[in-house]
């Protein structure tokens, strides 16, 4: 998919410059970010999804309990 930014030109400028010393194109460096943001996004979905499935279970850990010697022998 190709996109269409708008930017001032001395931002791109100093863009490139920098994606230049990281060894990329200004290209390549938008995409990487985009797929972080993108990666981001989905982490903060899944750990939303998985608080919620925490509070739905009463906090019942299947009959797992903490045992502090068993937890200071590791």
């Amino acid at each position: 998919m190709n996109i269409t930014l708008s930017v001032d030109e001395q931002v791109a400028q100093r863009a490139r410059e920098a994606a230049k010393k990281m060894g990329k194109s200004l290209n390549q460096a938008v995409r990487d970010y985009l797929e972080q943001l993108a990666g981001s996004a989905r982490r903060g979905q899944q750990w939303t999804q998985f608080e919620t499935r925490c509070l739905q279970s009463g906090g019942k850990l299947g009959g797992w309990h903490f045992d502090r010697d068993e937890a200071n022998e590791r």
